[in-house]
């Protein structure tokens, strides 16, 4: 456990951030699975419908600093591909 002064304020602002960081992920999380099982359903409109969130949430998480640049471009080129052949099967 921290003793310092410096080293108790460090340590309740990484759990803050922590607690931020986990918020993050895990509405890209959820975004991404709603968007599969709405494929998995077939329906490609409403999946459409969130992609802008999930690009919004994506990129909001890529500011922060939770996820890298890349790797939320990464994502998003994914699911958009993602959708787009679903549109192409039916």
């Amino acid at each position: 456990m921290a003793i310092t002064k410096s080293a108790k304020k460090a340590f309740r602002q990484s759990q803050r951030r922590r607690k931020q960081n986990r918020i993050n992920t895990e509405n890209i999380k959820k975004l991404e699975k709603k968007i599969e099982s709405l494929l998995a359903e077939k329906k490609t409109t409403e999946a459409k419908s969130l992609l802008p969130k999930i690009s919004k949430a994506l990129d909001k998480a890529a500011k922060k600093g939770v996820i890298k640049k890349n790797k939320a471009s990464r994502k998003k080129s994914r699911i958009s591909q993602l959708i787009r052949r679903s549109e192409s099967k039916t």
